[in-house]
């Protein structure tokens, strides 16, 4: 098996636009929960949401390639765009032997209202050419292949909210089994609509909280549900002596993956944990003894998710768990749906870069049955060796990737 290190960060997030904006948010708790601008919500229950700010795709795309794509392909593309340059790989690389694995867990759901809106409203004639391309799931990962002229293996993953980290944990076995050098790995999402906040609502996934501060607080007694997101990261995933030969800059080397299924419930966790357990351990397997941990959690702060992880995070370090730090940060981005395991996956890879443990932000009130170290919320500087970012997703998906400091 080859090694694969990390040679790209790129984020498009309710607490920042750049690599560098994110990182300082985390750092510093900054709270990217708000009153929801995209649609009136006068008769909605909730009424808040982590809704990106300042995007301008046409920093990153053409004004007609703009008219022609949804916006969680927006979204992907400038996440790409930042991870690629950052990665200084185009030029370095043979495009047969460059991929893409990047998924959405809903898609072009904004499109798909409108164009639903237009059949109903104006008729048949009247759906655009484009409704198709702009909203299948796919066309992330097909529109960064084209963009980068990746002409390697292209993946389009679908895991719901581990969607991220399936793309970012395939990515890697791609490359360490030698079907790739390198690959632009992620997710994208844009559902901050009226329907998703309607049918989420109503599946009493949300929370009814609609106090930006006192909403999305996972690992807390009170919390109630989680707060919807949007947003894309991506990262550029090489082989290790490939990034080498080329003087890439290193953010940090992935070491494990772990992917699951419950088997058990369309939206609720396997209260045992067994699956979830299995993922974390999978991923764990080569952690050494002298590790400093740090774990960025699911944490969507719903009653079952947060308990249920915190059981498997248990059951997969056993007596050393009370050692190991953990956060989630969803408390600021909130849930990103099927960005969320991407941009948690840069959260990781800037906490052995940077050498901190971002926070939990809104913790107040403990829960018995999340007794861990969650780093409530201020963020804490620490030499972290060591970090893993573990997704649960509904149908039952769990994914953990781990990540290791290269000295």
């Amino acid at each position: 098996m080859k090694r694969v290190v990390v040679t790209g960060l790129g984020i498009i997030s309710p607490i920042g636009n750049s690599i560098d904006e994110f990182y300082e948010s985390l750092l510093n708790g900054k709270n990217g929960i708000g009153f929801i601008t995209q649609f009136d919500t006068s008769d909605y229950t909730v009424k808040i949401a982590a809704e990106v700010k300042d995007f301008d795709p046409s920093q990153f795309m053409d004004k007609s390639a703009v008219r022609k794509t949804d916006l969680f392909v927006q979204y992907a593309l400038a996440s790409a765009s930042q991870a690629v340059a950052d990665s200084n790989i185009l030029g370095n690389i043979d495009p047969q032997r460059f991929g893409v694995y990047y998924g959405s867990g809903i898609g072009g759901f904004t499109t798909m209202i409108k164009e639903h809106n237009n059949l109903l409203q104006r008729g048949n004639k009247r759906v655009s050419p484009m409704f198709i391309p702009k909203m299948i799931s796919n066309m992330a990962a097909g529109e960064i292949a084209i963009a980068y002229n990746a002409k390697g293996p292209c993946i389009s993953v679908s895991t719901a909210c581990a969607t991220g980290t399936t793309a970012v944990g395939e990515a890697y076995r791609a490359i360490a089994a030698g079907y790739a050098d390198a690959i632009i790995a992620g997710g994208s999402e844009a559902s901050v609509n009226e329907m998703a906040v309607a049918g989420f609502t109503n599946c009493m996934a949300l929370t009814e909280v609609n106090d930006p501060d006192n909403a999305s607080i996972p690992f807390d007694a009170r919390r109630s549900g989680f707060v919807i997101g949007e947003g894309a990261g991506a990262l550029v995933l090489e082989e290790y002596e490939h990034a080498v030969a080329r003087g890439a800059k290193i953010y940090a080397e992935v070491i494990g993956y772990g992917s699951t299924c419950d088997a058990h419930h369309i939206t609720a966790p396997d209260p045992e944990a067994v699956g979830s357990s299995k993922a974390i351990s999978d991923a764990a397997e080569t952690i050494r003894e002298d590790d400093e941990i740090y774990i960025n959690a699911h944490g969507t702060s719903t009653p079952l998710n947060d308990k249920t992880e915190t059981l498997a995070i248990k059951k997969a370090f056993g007596d050393r768990v009370y050692d190991i730090s953990i956060s989630s940060t969803k408390s600021m981005t909130g849930h990103m749906l099927g960005a969320a395991g991407a941009a948690e996956a840069i959260a990781s890879v800037l906490a052995i870069n940077k050498s901190f443990i971002p926070p939990t932000i809104g913790y107040k009130q403990a829960d018995p049955e999340c007794d861990l170290n969650y780093t409530p919320n201020k963020a804490v500087k620490k030499n972290i060796t060591a970090a893993l970012s573990s997704s649960l997703g509904f149908g039952g998906h769990n994914a953990c990737v781990a990540f290791r400091k290269v000295n």
